[in-house]
């Protein structure tokens, strides 16, 4: 029997590779089966350590700019063909940084993830996986632009900070010093919202508030990147304000699309399967193998076994997914792909154990031998 696992990571317990490992384990007791297992990750937190152990390749750790311009310790990876960099923006500009007491979007920098960037490019990296959720910031991208090269400019021509408040003074954009290395880049960026920029679904009126913009400053913030987006389009004879994700992590998905050339916005889970290759995979498999920590209404939704349910599908395969934990809507996933789902708790016991990764690893196995004891061929 030909299996395919690309389970994603439960977290606080089993990386996505821990978990498929332990899953083709569980296979094997039950036959010479031939199975592959494929990191899986939704483009958000873990994606990075995901592919770099799943593909090869190597974790580059550097010191970059924080969201306040403190030094944080950040990582990226460059997968094994040493020419594809994997970021998670939120490495250098993540809300997690930052004490929820202290959230300040008017001051609130991208500037470290254009520092990533530029350590990638400068290790010879032209392909760029980055991931932009969990940010702490509104500034529309203008500190990564400004660690690029890019002036944002006044009407008296002297350049602007990156400070939100710039975004409301900008008048016009030097691209003249932009690093020449980004025209040679493909940029594929994960994005799962579809909000525009601006407006009453845009980043201030939706994602600001929970980065510290009150009730009170979202009409002038709205304001000001409405502004700063005029200013853009009118310099690059571009819209890209109204794109779907252009209001993604403060407005990053409009300062890739409108300052960068090669760029793609879609779906986390879209473009770690792409880059796992899992449709070769499946053209051969008889059953996937698929999960997540809790699976659950929320899961039905677009989440990460679903993705892979959807695809497996395409080509005939019977999905089977397994979590550490099971919701009663958890049945809604049933209908999106995924033939049956089964826990992996084997008895009562406290979510400290079912959490520690040794137990976790065992339970994984033997829950799915259980399962292939019935889909063994005869």
């Amino acid at each position: 029997m030909r299996v395919v696992v690309a389970i994603d990571s439960f977290k606080g317990s089993m990386s996505s590779i821990e978990a498929g490992e332990a899953a083709k384990s569980g296979i094997l007791r039950t036959g010479n089966h031939d199975v592959s297992v494929l990191p899986l990750a939704d483009g958000g937190e873990g994606t990075t350590e995901a592919l770099v152990n799943g593909l090869g390749g190597e974790i580059v750790k550097v010191s970059v700019t924080g969201p306040f311009f403190d030094k944080v310790n950040a990582h990226y990876g460059i997968l094994a063909d040493g020419n594809t960099a994997v970021i998670e923006m939120a490495e250098a500009a993540g809300i997690t940084l930052v004490d929820r007491n202290s959230l300040d979007p008017w001051h609130a920098t991208t500037f470290g993830l254009g520092e990533l960037i530029i350590d990638a490019l400068d290790r010879g990296c032209r392909n760029f996986i980055i991931g932009i959720g969990g940010s702490a910031t509104c500034d529309v991208g203008i500190g990564m632009l400004e660690a690029l090269g890019v002036k944002i400019l006044d009407k008296e021509g002297n350049e602007l900070s990156t400070d939100f408040e710039s975004l409301g003074q900008a008048f016009d954009i030097d691209v003249s010093h932009m690093d020449i290395r980004i025209s040679e880049c493909h940029f594929q960026i994960a994005c799962d919202v579809k909000n525009p920029l601006c407006g009453d679904k845009g980043a201030i009126s939706v994602f600001g508030p929970q980065k510290g913009v009150k009730d009170n400053e979202k009409e002038l913030m709205d304001g000001m990147v409405s502004h700063f987006a005029s200013v853009v389009n009118e310099s690059f004879n571009s819209h890209y304000d109204t794109l779907e994700g252009a209001g993604a992590s403060g407005g990053l998905g409009f300062a890739f699309k409108s300052f960068f050339k090669n760029v793609e916005l879609r779906p986390g889970i879209d473009i770690v399967l792409d880059a796992i290759q899992l449709d070769s995979y499946l053209k051969e498999a008889d059953v996937v193998i698929t999960g997540e920590g809790r699976l659950d209404g929320q899961t039905a939704m677009g989440k990460v076994p679903v993705g892979v349910a959807k695809l497996a599908k395409k080509y005939g395969c019977k999905v089977i997914a397994f979590a550490g934990a099971v919701t009663q809507d958890a049945r809604d996933v049933n209908d999106e792909g995924i033939d049956a789902f089964f826990p992996i708790i084997r008895g009562v016991c406290t979510l400290e154990d079912a959490m520690n990764r040794d137990n976790a690893i065992k339970n994984m196995e033997d829950s799915v031998e259980q399962v292939f004891r019935l889909l063994k061929e005869k």
